[in-house]
């Protein structure tokens, strides 16, 4: 059996009942992180020794250690890791060591998962290109002159290679969709509050979530059963337990009503990622779904997005720009700039049409039980163009622009995936977006858990590991 790319379940399943040890699982990912991390740069600190350390220590204890005991992962380097440096891919930080984990990384400690390093994120986890001035770029695996989407690049680049098992990562405008889409694997968001965070500059803001990457969909349920769950620290933490999501993925999707869109209604896609998308829609109605031509409205996304984001890095980063001006990339200037340029009327109208937005989602869904939509409007683009200024023969206006087809989701605040769904003509990876009614996280797995079995376009690896 290759374990590197054996699925997270089945590994898990193999260590509980030590039909493999732990010590087997951490060297050969080890040697594959020696193979092929230099080759994509996903992977940024590593703890080898550390790692096979504690999958030794594992070995030799005889009482169960949590669902995820043995199994490696590689936290975002934006993420505090206690004694591990976390660099935010930031000069500024590049030699910060945290003296405390951060939230996450406490509870898949105590679930048995082992840390192996930190993964790549650009600059403050700005912008949907994985680079940063700490690391350089991550590089994706299916064409290495592309680019692995992000923030959470690094992350679904080592999945793509089985350097991980499984990996966190976390989305504000498409950070865990728009890697999981380039890369062939699985990024989910979900709804805020289902995975809890701490520290946070705001622990009131629900746009920025934390969730699971995976080759497969069951594979993500299985790492969000370990993060999911309530926790004082972050009060809008939903009170349901994890472990609704270790359970049976399979569900009868027949007379299930969804919506597709080809455009939500109007953003510049390019003809490579319709045509591939286009030719999915009858696995839905093979599934017996009533699939229906239909998109919400999002009038204002855009206003209401770019403003609220804009706030939160304001909060987060304007200290920076008196002290550290210098070492910040121009687009997180510009990010923090607008930021502290809005008065409160705009702030007020903003929170009065993501509002507006949400009803508008939460009545179309129901009526149409999920959405279906492309997840990125173009296929991975140069890894050194930093975003694209054109998509479709249409100019745009700045960096976030072309993530509008995941941020119009992320300002209704419902749950939403990426889950591979073909190629082009190139070989770039295409996935599809399934976006479902507020909550309904466990629903919006199901329905990619059926596509993904009927379509199995997860099994093929990039080149470089196939």
């Amino acid at each position: 059996m290759d374990l590197c790319f054996a699925s997270a379940r089945k590994l898990a399943r193999l260590l509980r009942t030590r039909k493999i040890s732990a010590t087997e699982v951490m060297r050969a990912f080890i040697a594959q992180v020696e193979r092929v991390n230099p080759k994509v740069n996903a992977i940024v600190t590593f703890l080898p020794e550390q790692a096979l350390a504690q999958a030794r220590a594992l070995d030799r204890k005889r009482t169960s250690s949590g669902p995820l005991a043995g199994l490696p992962i590689a936290y975002k380097d934006l993420v505090a890791t206690k004694g591990i440096r976390t660099t935010l891919g930031s000069l500024v930080y590049k030699d910060h060591v945290p003296a405390e984990d951060a939230l996450i990384v406490e509870r898949l400690k105590a679930a048995g998962a082992i840390t192996l390093g930190k993964t790549n994120t650009p600059e403050f986890g700005a912008g949907s290109n994985t680079f940063n001035k700490v690391f350089g770029a991550t590089r994706n695996p299916y064409d290495l002159s592309k680019t692995p989407g992000g923030s959470s690049g690094g992350a679904a680049a080592a999945l793509a290679c089985g350097m991980l098992p499984f990996a966190d990562g976390s989305d504000l405008a498409a950070s865990l969709r728009n890697p999981g889409n380039y890369c062939n694997v699985v990024g989910f968001r979900p709804t805020p509050g289902r995975v809890p965070s701490y520290p946070a500059a705001n622990a009131w803001d629900s746009q920025p979530v934390i969730g699971p990457l995976a080759r497969t969909v069951e594979d993500a349920a299985f790492l969000l059963s370990a993060m999911a769950g309530p926790d004082r620290r972050a009060p809008l933490s939903i009170s349901e337990p994890g472990s609704v999501f270790a359970k049976s993925l399979k569900r009868n999707f027949k007379k299930v009503r969804v919506a597709w869109t080809r455009d939500f209604g109007g953003l510049p896609v390019e003809p490579a990622v319709t045509r591939v998308l286009e030719a999915q829609r009858k696995v839905f109605e093979s599934l017996g779904c009533i699939v229906e031509e239909a998109c919400p409205d999002f009038s204002g996304a855009t206003e209401a997005f770019e403003t609220l984001r804009a706030i939160s890095f304001a909060q987060r980063y304007a200290p920076l720009l008196k002290s550290h001006r210098a070492e910040l990339k121009d687009t997180v200037i510009w990010n923090i700039e607008q930021g502290l340029a809005l008065d409160g009327a705009k702030i007020a109208r903003a929170e009065g049409l993501r509002t507006e937005l949400y009803q508008r989602m939460r009545s179309f869904l129901e009526t149409h039980e999920f959405l279906l939509a492309p997840v990125n409007q173009l296929p991975p683009f140069p890894v050194d163009t930093e975003y694209p200024t054109e998509i479709a023969g249409v100019k745009l206006g700045n960096y976030l622009d072309w993530m509008k087809s995941c941020y119009y989701i992320t300002i209704t605040s419902h749950p939403a995936i990426s889950v591979p769904a073909g190629f082009t003509p190139g070989g770039l990876p295409v996935g599809l977006q399934i976006v479902g009614r507020y909550r309904d996280d466990f629903g919006v797995l199901q329905l990619a858990h059926a596509f993904e079995q009927a379509t199995e376009v997860w099994k093929r690896r990039p080149p470089l590991v196939a």
